[in-house]
């Protein structure tokens, strides 16, 4: 699966929100500036190119619907982001956020608690 564009991650918000949606009901939960009926359209046919996106026809509408969940997407771009900036080093991210002080320390807590919580499970 390839990266998506930001328009097109937002189209597929509206998708895992909506589960399901015509282009009139996609376009009605799209923020101002909305794009065009037809922009719009295309946009998703692009996306349906790109395997993340199907449809059900009714006559001559389509009923949009996504095809890779959320979490499965999140995975991939997190995974490649992983990959890109933080030499799979997950330290290496942690080290971004706490020194452009966008962690808490109350967070790092949680997040360290997380991971004890995680590692008793699994050993268990």
């Amino acid at each position: 699966m390839e990266k998506l564009t930001n328009k097109e991650e937002e189209i597929m918000h509206i998708l895992w929100k909506l589960e399901k949606g015509f282009v009139n009901d996609i376009l009605a939960a799209m923020p101002e500036p909305k794009p065009h009926y037809n922009t719009l359209s295309t946009l998703i046919r692009i996306l349906e190119e790109k395997g993340v996106v199907s449809h059900t026809a009714y006559g001559k509408s389509h009923q949009y619907y996504p095809v890779v969940s959320m979490d499965a997407y999140r995975s991939m771009f997190m995974e490649e982001t992983m990959q890109k900036y933080f030499d799979n080093s997950f330290s290496n991210l942690v080290n971004f956020f706490v020194q452009d002080n966008q962690v808490s320390e109350k967070e790092l807590e949680e997040i360290m608690s997380i991971i004890t919580r995680n590692k008793d499970n699994s050993n268990r």
